[in-house]
């Protein structure tokens, strides 16, 4: 039972319960601290400002004491870390628990990415895909119980340590196996790409300035576009995630049939495609379509990134895999304000056109994918 594609994967799935078991209880927390949305935005940048901190600092301890090393002691800390949200007394608390948490899960994505690029090239196959398959598989079951909790009366506090204890325990068990890592005694270096990784990192930004933008402005796109209702528009997001979910668990085929660049140059026309049909077709059906495909396109382009960078031949793989990490988590909180304030500007589909330029964009950089 316990391999080291299984051991991977737990880790993803990991990663991505305690971030889902979070983002379903956020309406608690507003209740609790009656927070404002200006607030709670400046709340949510610290998360997001937690993980961006942490990409140098899992890079080196990654390349010190290698990549499965890192993440296994990184999991720790980030699943103790769920329960100390629930304990925040105040708002300036909340906002170091979340600081915390933020780092904690912005250190073990470098770290699982590098263990994930390591068991791909022992098992010399393309997995990584599915690796982050499993991180959208344990996004969606930690939103799950975080509705279940709320339905069963269980407080942030209950839910959040039953989370860690059971999700934590199982998967650290499952991933207590021997590997051996590549370390390097090189320092982290600034955490943005170096020059040879820059054009990854892009491919990487392009793609995840689209998906940041998906979670909070999909549904407001769809009233806008196709003038449907607030309760059919919140279809749009589920549709876009469900089409990248599964598009990720059989993406690595593709990858080995076609290599990673086809495979990036078609993913940026596929996700123009979407976005070009769901703006001008008028309808929900359209709109529905085309942030399917949309979520088909994205889904391929961060794993070919990560895997390119902690394939590369002359950085190391931590710090390799932080870089493209800036870049591509910064893409994700941009995204959201962005389009605000381009909407603001001129339109939102004004908007969504510059994404879809984006996308193009990655068709465009595609051959940055390419191994060396």
């Amino acid at each position: 039972m316990r391999s080291p594609r299984l051991a991977v994967s737990a880790m993803f799935f990991l990663n991505g319960i305690l971030f889902g078991a979070w983002a379903a209880r956020v309406p608690a927390f507003v209740e609790a601290f009656a927070l404002e949305p200006g607030m709670l935005g400046r709340l949510l940048l610290c998360l997001a400002g937690g993980a961006i901190l942490a990409f140098p600092l899992a890079g080196w301890l990654s390349d010190r004491i290698g990549a499965a090393s890192a993440t296994r002691f990184i999991g720790i800390g980030y699943a103790l870390a769920l329960p100390l949200i629930a304990l925040a007394p105040s708002t300036a608390f909340l906002a170091l628990a979340l600081l915390l948490f933020g780092a904690g899960h912005g250190a073990m994505d470098v770290a699982m990415n590098g263990w994930g690029a390591e068991v791909e090239r022992a098992r010399e196959r393309p997995m990584m895909a599915a690796f982050h398959a499993m991180w959208s598989l344990g996004a969606g079951v930690g939103a799950l119980t975080g509705g279940g909790a709320v339905a069963l009366g269980l407080a942030p506090l209950g839910h959040f340590v039953l989370i860690a204890v059971i999700a934590g325990g199982l998967t650290l068990f499952l991933a207590a196996i021997p590997w051996e890592s590549r370390r390097s005694a090189a320092g982290p270096g600034f955490a943005l790409p170096a020059r040879g990784l820059l054009l990854v990192g892009l491919v990487a930004f392009c793609s995840s300035l689209g998906e940041g933008a998906m979670a909070d402005w999909s549904a407001v796109f769809l009233i806008e576009v196709t003038g449907t209702d607030e309760a059919r528009a919140a279809l749009g997001y589920g549709v876009y995630s469900a089409a990248m979910f599964v598009a990720r668990f059989s993406a690595d085929a593709v990858i080995v049939r076609l290599g990673p660049v086809r495979t990036a140059r078609i993913a940026g026309v596929v996700a123009f495609a979407g976005l070009a049909v769901a703006l001008t077709g008028g309808t929900l059906s359209a709109g529905l379509i085309g942030l399917a495909l949309l979520g088909l396109g994205y889904s391929v382009v961060i794993p070919l990134a990560f895997s390119r960078a902690a394939n590369d031949p002359e950085i190391p793989q931590g710090r390799a895999i932080a870089g493209v990490a800036t870049l591509g988590y910064g893409g994700m909180v941009l995204g959201p304000a962005v389009i605000g304030g381009v909407a603001q500007l001129w339109s939102l589909p004004v908007a969504f056109w510059m994404i879809a330029v984006l996308a193009l964009g990655i068709s465009a950089l595609a051959g940055a994918l390419r191994r060396t």
